[in-house]
């Protein structure tokens, strides 16, 4: 159970964009839920963002919103199910990150990539994209429906909604703080960005896109105030990110003292 069912069904979000509440995924032995996110683009094809479990009545209702033509793999982690899309829609084009290729290999999966997210879109009218800078160990895109004015994300945000959960889990969730009271980053992949001034820049120039509602992967959706979510989910890497670039300009104007004495 994952609290958001009916699952494996198309959601309508807005005019164009639906959401697919996939089953659990298994990640460091604890479920998860899961959600992918349909766009169907101004050419009628439909633009799936990180696939969830494919079933013969997920197909039948997809098939009846448009053609999937683009498999979207946003981070490295997100590799599960994309293997059964392409099976099942071979003249689809998979976008992703070139991580995602060996990870899936790790796995036991097989995965292969037409475009890296990094080459021009044919969507870029359509849907912004952003890559997250700061981490060397992790790689995510994020995306902006402008139509809608929905932002999607991976895993850079969470809000697991711990009363879904196994009561063993929940603590671990808490911990994190990728629980549902206060959804943020989770400390893991806080811990991978080491670059805590390139990852603010990034969160600010995604935030300045002026979404409407964020749309998540795992946890709940925020579908008002999202300008708002985002700057309490971010408030500490903003915070840090601030104070770095001011440690710089400060050390560059004391540099700068020296040499005109």
């Amino acid at each position: 159970m994952t609290g958001y069912a009916p699952l494996d069904v198309p959601k309508p979000v807005a005019d164009g964009i639906w959401l697919i509440d996939g089953p659990p995924v298994t990640c460091r032995r604890m479920p998860h839920p899961t959600r992918a996110v349909v766009i169907r683009l101004e050419t009628g094809g439909l633009w799936v963002h990180s696939p969830t479990a494919w079933t013969p009545e997920l197909g039948a209702e997809l098939e009846a919103l448009g053609r999937v033509a683009h498999l979207v793999v946003p981070n490295p982690l997100h590799t599960t199910h994309i293997s059964d899309w392409q099976a099942r829609y071979p003249e689809a084009e998979t976008w992703g990150v070139e991580a995602a290729v060996a990870r899936a290999a790790r796995q036991g999966q097989s995965l292969h990539l037409d475009h890296l997210l990094e080459a021009p879109a044919p969507w870029a009218g359509e849907i912004g994209q952003l890559l997250i800078a700061g981490s060397r160990r992790h790689t995510e895109y994020v995306f902006f429906h402008k139509a809608s004015r929905s932002l999607i994300l991976t895993d850079i945000l969470q809000s697991l909604e711990t009363a879904h959960l196994p009561v063993w889990m929940r603590p671990l969730v808490w911990f994190s703080g990728a629980d549902d009271s206060d959804g943020r980053m989770p400390s893991l992949l806080r811990r991978a960005y080491g670059d805590k001034r390139a990852l603010a820049a990034s969160l600010r120039e995604m935030i300045r896109w002026g979404p409407s509602r964020v749309l998540l992967a795992h946890g709940r959706c925020y579908m008002k105030n999202a300008r708002g979510e985002l700057e309490r989910a971010y408030r500490r890497e903003l915070r840090k990110g601030l104070w770095e670039e001011l440690a710089e300009v400060a050390e560059k104007a004391e540099v700068a003292e020296k040499a005109e004495e």
